[in-house]
């Protein structure tokens, strides 16, 4: 018999907790990151107990689940709930699409701007970028990004071009985006649910034309994600080390959760050298690397928690 969540053992009438079951389908290496021994062991306190997917076998022979986190996996059972739909994640796969939420928002006058930098998207003939470039009004530096973003190494290979005769050695598709001067440091603003978390990261120096004129080509561009690229430790000048305005980013947040239908990313954001309130979202990733995120462990076993409060409710309800 359940009550309001809890089992009776048919024995002596103890009461044991539900436990939330938490199926998931992550690469290996998102599960490194992820499922790291303090979350499961504070997981597995609060009663969550996590279980591997075999995504070779059909889910109704595994199980059962409470809940599904992926990322990128098709539901197939609809009384279980399943984390981000696959159709809205699909919404960040490509980086054409991905920050039009951000400009539909028209963030112009809410305790500081936010806005996406002007970018085009390349499809073929790598010898026609220069000409397409320079129709679009795009100005040098840019930054070269692939289109599709599909968990692979090569889809996070970015490349900043300094001269125009450079750009036909890039590879499409992809998106060239104007490069804004922001000092060196990106925001990494993590969303789980409602609750946000926001570090700093080193990223590229600012780059003035003298600089252009005399280092012409392309050249890769430093990946900041990982951990030994944090800036929050870092002796910064204190303009250029404030975070963004918290009433912007939980009004940002709270909208791109609603628009993207999407619960579980992290917006990439810089701040325009020379100003304090002029921002750029540069990026979104679904499922970031949360293992890198400080206190993750107990930000993200209460989100899961949540579930497990509906999930009680719902049989309360039941009986």
């Amino acid at each position: 018999m359940r009550i309001k969540g809890k089992n009776f053992d048919g024995e002596g009438g103890k009461e044991e907790e539900q436990k939330l079951v938490v199926g998931y389908a992550l690469t290996l290496k998102k599960k490194k990151s992820f499922l790291q021994p303090e979350f499961e062991r504070l997981a597995c306190k609060k009663g969550i107990l996590f279980v591997a997917i075999d995504v070779n076998l059909p889910l109704s022979d595994q199980g059962p689940f409470d809940i599904i986190l992926h990322k990128d996996y098709r539901q197939t059972h609809p009384e279980v709930i399943v984390i981000d739909p696959p159709y809205a994640i699909q919404h960040l796969h490509n980086r054409q699409s991905m920050l039009q939420d951000v400009v539909d928002l028209n963030l112009s006058d809410f305790h500081g701007r936010v806005g996406v930098p002007k970018q085009m998207v390349i499809m073929k003939d790598p010898l026609s970028i220069p000409d397409e470039v320079a129709k679009a009004g795009l100005k040098l530096p840019l930054v070269a990004k692939p289109l599709v973003v599909d968990g692979s190494a090569k889809s996070h290979e970015l490349f900043l071009a300094c001269d125009w005769s450079s750009l036909s050695e890039l590879e499409p598709p992809l998106v060239l985006q104007e490069f804004v001067n922001h000092d060196g440091i990106l925001f990494k603003i993590y969303i789980v649910g409602d609750a946000i978390k926001v570090v700093r990261r080193f990223s590229l120096s600012n780059v003035n034309q003298c600089q252009l004129a005399k280092v012409p080509g392309i050249f890769p561009f430093p990946r900041v994600s990982s951990a030994a690229a944090s800036a929050d430790d870092a002796d910064l000048d204190p303009r250029v080390a404030e975070l963004p305005p918290r009433p912007l980013l939980e009004r940002l947040s709270k909208e791109l959760r609603h628009r993207l239908g999407l619960r579980l990313f992290n917006i990439d954001m810089i701040r325009e050298h020379g100003t304090r309130d002029i921002f750029y979202v540069i990026d979104i990733n679904y499922f970031p690397g949360y293992g890198k995120m400080p206190d993750y462990e107990v930000i993200f076993t209460d989100f899961l928690l949540t579930f497990k409060k509906k999930k009680y409710r719902a049989i309360s309800c039941e009986d």
